[in-house]
């Protein structure tokens, strides 16, 4: 029975039982509150690192921004002796103008302009090199307001202004191009006393340094003299039978400038007050920058909570006795100051903005219709070739000493080539496309075989449709294809051919004096800039150098710049380039985890 009983626990054992686990429980207490704290110190001591870098970063981006500003000052204080030198070169310009008393208007003058217009409208039977000499002051003129319009800063220019300037040139080019025809109907009166003695046909090529004229009068209506050769050049035509059975006269006037394509506006004031919302509404602005602010604010009080609770957080490991010397080493956050959240209000406005619009730029700028030209991709070259087919005029006839001519009332008329009447079958057989050979201008650089592009009056832009068989021989600069119907044509290149660069420097040559270094696929060009002028130094095009009339020549950046586009060397992006041109972006530093901006 003894064997059998089980041993009786007494109260000493229970209560020493009691007390082993009660000392166990306390030892896992301490031990659990101990590897707290020590976590919490190096969760802390972690976090004062992280601040101290930050605090370091945003010395060093202060130190920056000190830096930036003094040269922001140093700018604003050359700015206005700038402007200052712009106005005075201006009036000095004006000046000169008016102590040479050559007759010419001043074209910034409504009245001046405006009295040379109606007196040249009032001379009659100017015959074309009349008309192409007087051209040269036209020429001069529109050049000079197209550079006041782009010279100018627009809170100089009263918008009356921009409107007279912009209509004196469109006045100036319609006016020149109509003494043009009514000189080219003049010279065609006399195509028979100008016949050419082995074809019988009038050929005549005038030419100047910027406007060239091919005419063909067709006298003898040989239906066998279908291919056309201006003496002297590979330009000409190949014409169907029809054509060379019928009294018309064919005119290829090659200017060197563009009078066709509109001009670009430029924009006013009030234009100019809202352009950085243009591809994104003010209202979508506006929302950005208040839900930018409302993240703003909401950041702000979750760092001062943040900072309020790591206050108590050190308060409570001291009260709990913890380890000494650690807390004292733990800075408190300073508070973001009303300057931080401006700036940093800004910076997050800029930068969501921005992804707006490229969010919203998915598509291009340019919405053109279908074979439109799009002329914020590609750049017109080498002028305009006015291509039409004219009616012949009456002839003179010389009656006792005397010429007698019929002068039409409605001057000189086009022929409509082919017939609006003819039927499809009838255009496709008789009324053939006519083959165009032209010369690509010698000044002129084509990177890439030039494309061609005519002229649609009706939709006032140019188009790539109509034309076909399309052949350019750059050896011998000689562009070759068949057109639906005659006139204006032009060559087209991509205006971002040379984007992106390959590399560029800035070097410096003497005081206010640098050479700027280009480098593309194509090309290496040199620009000396000394003071407020421009030179092009030097071209090279595939390691060879290349030389050009635009070397040695001093102009100012904006004459400059429009006389390097017209020779195919552009290499100045536009607001529109970046649709055009692969290019990386800058990398923000991903510092989004210490809630700081961008350093």
């Amino acid at each position: 029975m003894s064997g059998s009983k089980k041993k009786r626990i007494t109260k000493a054992d229970q209560s020493k039982q009691l007390q082993e686990e009660e000392e166990k429980r306390q030892k896992e207490e301490e031990e659990a509150r101990v590897k707290y704290e020590k976590e919490e110190m190096e969760r802390l001591e972690i976090q004062r690192t992280e601040k101290e870098k930050l605090r370091k970063l945003e010395a060093k981006d202060l130190e920056r921004r000190n830096e930036e500003l003094e040269e922001l000052y140093l700018l604003e204080a050359c700015f206005p002796e700038a402007e200052k030198l712009k106005r005075d070169s201006r009036l000095l310009s004006q000046w000169k103008h008016y102590i040479q008393c050559n007759g010419s208007p001043d074209p910034s003058i409504s009245q001046e302009i405006n009295t040379f217009i109606s007196l040249w409208k009032e001379e009659t039977n100017e015959t074309f090199e009349a008309v192409t000499a007087k051209s040269k002051l036209v020429l001069n003129l529109i050049e000079k307001l197209k550079l006041i319009l782009l010279e100018t800063p627009s809170y100089d220019l009263q918008e009356k202004n921009i409107i007279q300037y912009q209509g004196s040139i469109l006045e100036l080019q319609e006016l020149l191009h109509l003494k043009f025809n009514i000189a080219t109907e003049i010279l065609l009166r006399q195509a028979s006393t100008l016949a050419d003695l082995d074809s019988g046909n009038m050929e005549k090529v005038i030419r100047d340094e910027n406007v060239t004229l091919y005419v063909w009068a067709n006298l003898k209506k040989n239906p066998r003299y279908r291919s056309i050769r201006f003496s002297e050049t590979q330009i000409g035509f190949e014409i169907p039978r029809i054509l060379a059975t019928s009294d018309i006269a064919l005119r290829l006037l090659h200017t060197r400038y563009d009078h066709v394509t509109p001009l670009g506006l430029v924009p006013t004031a009030s234009q100019e007050h809202t352009s950085t919302v243009t591809y994104f509404g003010k209202d979508e602005v506006k929302s950005v920058e208040a839900a930018v602010s409302k993240d703003l604010q909401k950041e702000y009080k979750e760092q001062e909570n943040e900072s309020n609770s790591v206050h108590e957080e050190e308060t409570k490991v001291d009260e709990q006795g913890g380890i000494e010397g650690q807390t004292s080493s733990v800075q408190e956050e300073p508070e973001a100051t009303k300057y931080e959240l401006e700036m940093k209000l800004l910076s997050e406005t800029v930068s969501a903005a921005q992804l707006l619009l490229l969010e919203n730029a998915s598509e291009k700028p340019y919405f053109s219709e279908e074979n439109e030209v799009d002329l914020c991709q590609f750049t017109a070259l080498g002028g305009v070739h006015h291509l039409d087919i004219l009616e012949l005029p009456p002839q003179c006839k010389p009656r006792k000493g005397w010429m007698i001519v019929e002068i039409l009332k409605e001057g000189l008329q086009k022929y409509t080539y082919p017939p609006e009447t003819a039927e499809d079958f009838e255009t496709e057989n008789t009324f053939p496309p006519i083959e165009v050979m032209l010369e690509v201008h010698e000044n002129v650089i084509f990177f890439e075989n030039p494309m061609v592009a005519r002229w649609d009056a009706e939709g006032k832009h140019w188009k790539t449709d109509g034309i076909s068989n399309v052949s350019y021989k750059s050896e011998d600069r000689l562009i070759t294809f068949s057109l639906d119907t005659f006139g204006p044509v032009t060559l087209i290149q991509d205006a971002h051919v040379n984007m992106p660069y390959q590399s560029w420097e800035l070097r410096p040559l003497d005081v206010n004096e640098v050479l700027l270094t280009v480098t593309t696929v194509f090309t290496d060009i040199q620009i000396q800039i000394k003071e407020n002028l421009c030179m092009l130094a030097s071209i090279k095009l595939n390691n060879k150098k290349h030389s050009s009339i635009l070397e040695e020549k001093w102009m100012t950046p904006v004459s400059f710049i429009i006389a390097l586009k017209e020779a195919g060397l552009n290499i100045f992006p536009t607001g529109h380039s970046h649709f055009y041109v692969v290019i990386n972006y800058k990398v923000r530093m991903n510092l989004s985890k210490f809630n700081v901006l961008d350093i």
